[in-house]
């Protein structure tokens, strides 16, 4: 049987739903709502079998988002495959699927949090610090368990060629900081990360451990 990526469509959205909430279940990645999946869905693509789907598999196999993070950055976002197509390559087309679509939007960069920075570093992005990505890819992971204690790694690839970026230091900024990135500003982004650093005091001392990292292939994001 053939998989096919295509844009998401409504009658997508309760198989979006159930594979990203079920990996989300084991810390692998960031749950989301219907309303929010719906909200966006014109951001959205998945991987699904060209015709009936096998017994016991749905018919939607993988998904995506490209979620805009400013006028030139771009996030990939709820990267999934369901376990019956894992290690099949469908990570990657997914990945170079959501690339070629922001290129296409003429993004400049396009950045991703994950697991499996091998997995991205393969398919051409580099590892960065992930306080050089606006902080708005940050406004979901405020929500997350692992907020305080977050185990990804931050990853960009460079969609057009990037000019050496000028020195932009504000009030109280360190020299240096704003050659991090063009995109940051750093009133909006020194708050969180203060935030980041602090330690709850609140975790239960029973709470389940961080899942392990999926294997390669296997929801990178």
């Amino acid at each position: 049987m053939t998989v096919i990526l295509r844009p998401a469509e409504p009658d997508d959205v309760p198989q979006i739903l159930s594979m990203v909430n079920r990996f989300a279940e084991q810390n692998i990645m960031l749950p989301r709502t219907e309303e929010n999946v719906r909200q966006s869905l014109a951001e959205w693509i998945v991987a699904a079998h060209d015709g009936p789907a096998p017994a016991g598999e749905p018919q939607v196999v993988g998904c995506g988002a490209l979620v805009p993070l400013t006028d030139t950055l771009v996030e990939v976002r709820s990267l999934a495959v369901h376990e019956s197509q894992q290690g099949k390559g469908l990570g990657s087309d997914l990945v170079e699927r959501l690339v070629v679509l922001a290129r296409e939007q003429e993004y400049v960069q396009v950045c991703a949090l994950t697991l499996r920075e091998q997995f991205f570093v393969r398919l051409g992005f580099e590892l960065v610090d992930r306080w050089a990505i606006s902080p708005k890819v940050w406004q979901a992971c405020i929500y997350c368990r692992k907020f305080h204690r977050c185990d990804e790694v931050a990853v960009l690839m460079n969609l057009q060629p990037q000019a050496a970026p000028a020195a932009h230091e504000g009030p109280g900024e360190p020299a240096g900081v704003g050659a991090w990135s063009s995109l940051l500003k750093w009133s909006e982004w020194q708050p969180l990360k203060l935030a980041y650093r602090q330690i709850p005091r609140t975790f239960a001392e029973d709470e389940p451990p961080t899942a392990p990292a999926p294997t390669e292939e296997e929801n990178p994001s």
